[in-house]
């Protein structure tokens, strides 16, 4: 271990400019600190492999059997899952060529951030959920069938939704909306799925929510309407024989049970949904009352997301199992049970039931668990098994979509080169508390004091600091100040360095629950993993704000290992990859800084050479798309601006840059999205809505190629958005 005085670089002397002795100044002589925490890997550069880095990012943990790391060094999915075999692996990194690449090169010259999809993944997921649900009920003998529904909330992508009701079709898979915009978009998908699957309409209700609901029954949508409040049910009623169309009703019940964390609060009594006791009571009462009592048939209940363990989910449906079979009871035809949300999904691998972002089960024992505890419920009470209905939103759409970021550059804090004689040049300037903490400092390095070493340290650091304030130090001494604190720190391990990279990314537009709710996903570079980390970095978004980083981890860590830049400026492209954040981030996500959203592929597995096809594509808003979110014209603006450039144009006759070719870069600007372009990477992204709205379709990557190459093939130059605006 090198000592203080060893970290002094001797070379520097001569261009320090300060001609003096070391004298009583000196730093001290090399000294071994015993409590110094070895390296963190003994392993070289040389005998790294793609291994090693699959366990250091923990691939085989929160990657399930969907992500894997090839003996090329790249991250590939596995879109059957377990049953993927060797030749159907996705590179990410050809993926992310394919859609990056100038379309003279084949490319589709998409620019970054990406979204990768995998709807094959998506259709595994669903499957696995059915599998698992099916298996548990033929081994228990369970006397029903599960029918679940996707809440589409998690993520209301046209595609997606439509892949799931297509998907889902042999298991009458349904749908779940919260608002009336959401009920409309499952009406439309549904009438391509099965006539038995559900339409669960949650959410708060107005008589328009509800006439929209009762309409979806009469267009012979299984369609079912249940009370999160007790006073809509009189809504219900009104509407009901105004449209003379019948309801089925179900009922969210409020469940004492609850799970702690930040997702279990909005579960137990003061849970924000549901009908307690007393008001559930209430309402098979009215409709007993109103000869409707035959309508109440489901009930919904949700202990809150990211349910931990077997053992709470056991006692939440227990208590719910025992709610349904009061109400069988009470004279209620009932007939499925609803177990909401809550399925979750493994965020950072560790498989732990006492986490926000693990859980310590499979789908299988989960669902074990909610047939095991229906039956053993319905059972003692003699009462009929229900339909076991789930709304596992995260847990089917989390794993297939993919974010794909850029690091443009990185940064590292550069201590000034520090010499004896420019250290005694400094301790000459001090204040007499300052020398007095220097000298403590000098004699805790001597002693080998590491937690004292650190205390004086910041002390010394804050009165040189307090100094400059007062204007009794320079800037010269305040930088050999930071560059012996820095010296310091790395003598005794104190402080690693941890670089900035700067990544093409709004955190709030693309990870907005990082931010809101310190919510951690796994991030790891899709390549160069048969290459040693060297360094650990954390990242910064381009937008202008201060919470624009990531900088909190799986694993609890507060840095990640990263790779060097190649190139100037990392020109050889660092590309990273963040995983399980198919759920929620897209809908959430706003446009902080006017950053819109990502650029979207839709891959599938295919036999043909690049073992894939990109079967949708589409670039992400445009400049000019984000002003129109936030009512700004860019026609007009364009227009005004294009004046200006034209008068200034005639005022200067001298002028290198023509009013044309200026109103040319203005249109290009509205055009193109807000994200950063790596020159070097040769990218001429362009938002050109004129071929099919900016959306590619193909079944092959023959036709994928054919589709990308037909604008350049058609018309030379592209036709400048300033003169096609509509």
């Amino acid at each position: 271990m090198p000592a203080l005085a060893c970290c002094v670089d001797p070379a520097a002397l001569a261009s320090t400019g300060y001609a003096l002795a070391a004298g009583d100044f000196s730093l001290p002589p090399p000294v071994i600190f015993s409590d110094i925490p070895p390296s963190a890997t003994t392993i070289t550069t040389a005998d790294w492999s793609p291994s090693l880095s699959a366990s250091l990012y923990k691939v085989d943990g929160w990657g399930g059997s969907y992500f894997a790391v090839n003996s090329s060094g790249n991250i590939t999915v596995l879109p059957h899952g377990s049953d993927t075999l060797s030749h159907q692996e996705i590179d990410l990194l050809k993926i992310v060529k394919k859609a990056s690449d100038p379309r003279s090169c084949g490319g589709l010259g998409l620019q970054f951030p990406l979204i990768v999809r995998f709807p094959d993944v998506l259709k595994n997921r669903l499957e696995s959920l059915q599998s698992a649900f099916d298996h548990a009920i033929q081994s228990q003998g369970y006397e029903s069938h599960y029918q679940g529904v996707y809440p589409v909330k998690c993520n209301q992508d046209r595609f997606i939704v439509e892949d799931i009701v297509s998907f889902g079709l042999p298991f009458r898979f349904g749908l779940e909306a919260g608002s009336k915009p959401e009920l409309l978009l499952a009406m439309n998908s549904l009438c391509k799925g099965s006539p038995d699957a559900f339409l669960v309409c949650n959410g708060f209700k107005d008589s328009e929510y509800i006439s929209l609901a009762l309409i979806a029954r009469k267009l012979a949508l299984n369609t079912v309407i249940v009370l999160e409040q007790e006073q809509e049910l009189d809504l219900v009623i009104q509407m009901s024989n105004k449209l003379c169309i019948r309801p089925v009703i179900g009922l969210r019940a409020k469940l004492r049970t609850k799970h702690g964390g930040h997702f279990g609060s909005t579960s137990g009594e003061k849970g924000k949904f549901g009908l307690t006791t007393a008001q559930i009571l209430n309402v098979v009462k009215k409709l007993e009352h109103v000869g409707m009592l035959d309508c109440l048939q489901l009930l919904h209940f949700h202990i809150g997301s990211q349910i931990p363990s077997t053992s709470l989910l056991a006692d939440g449906v227990g208590e719910a199992a025992q709610i349904y079979c009061e109400l069988v009871r009470l004279g209620a035809q009932m007939g499925v049970i609803d177990i909401g949300g809550g399925l979750g999904i493994d965020y950072d691998g560790s498989k732990s039931t006492d986490s926000d972002v693990s859980v310590g089960y499979s789908l299988e024992e989960y669902a074990y668990a909610v047939i095991h505890t229906v039956q053993y419920v319905c059972d003692r009470r003699s009462v009929k098994h229900p339909v076991v209905c789930s709304e596992s939103g995260r847990a089917i759409v989390s794993h297939h979509s993919v974010l794909i970021f850029e690091a443009m550059a990185a940064s590292a804090y550069c201590a000034p080169t520090l010499s004896t004689l420019g250290l005694q040049y400094l301790v000459e300037s001090l204040s007499e508390e300052a020398r007095a903490d220097y000298h403590n400092l000098y004699a805790a390095t001597i002693r080998g004091e590491y937690e004292t070493c650190l205390l004086y340290t910041d002390q010394f650091k804050q009165r040189c600091v307090e100094q400059f304030k007062q204007g009794t130090l320079g800037m010269e001494q305040l930088a050999a100040v930071d560059g012996l604190c820095d010296l310091v720190g790395k003598t005794i391990r104190a402080n690693d360095a941890v670089r900035t990279y700067e990544v093409n990314l709004s955190v709030f537009t693309s990870i907005p629950d990082f931010w809101g709710i310190g919510q951690v996903f796994p991030i790891v570079p899709i390549h160069r993993l048969d290459e040693k980390p060297t360094v650990r970095g954390v990242f910064s978004d381009l937008t202008c704000d201060s919470d624009g980083k990531i900088n909190k981890f799986i694993g609890g860590e507060s840095s990640l290992p990263l790779h060097e830049l190649e190139g100037s400026h990392g020109s050889g492209g660092y590309y990273l990859g963040m995983f399980l954040g198919g759920a929620y981030q897209e809908a959430l996500g706003g446009v902080h800084n006017l950053f819109g959203g990502p650029s979207v592929v839709r891959v599938l597995q295919s036999d043909g050479p690049h073992g894939f096809a990109v079967t949708r594509a589409a670039p992400g808003p445009s400049c000019g798309d984000v002003l129109r979110v936030v009512q700004h014209e860019p026609e007009l603006m364009f227009e005004t601006l294009k004046h200006r450039a034209e008068e200034l144009a005639d005022d200067d006759g001298n002028s290198a840059v023509s009013a044309s070719e200026l109103a040319s870069c203005l249109a290009s600007s509205f055009s193109k999205m807000p994200y950063l372009v790596a020159s070097s990477c040769g990218l001429n992204v362009k938002n050109n809505n004129q071929n099919n709205n900016g959306f590619y379709y193909c079944s092959s990557d023959d036709d994928y190629n054919a589709a990308i190459a037909e604008p350049a093939a058609e018309g030379g130059e592209e036709e400048q958005w300033s003169y096609c605006c509509a």
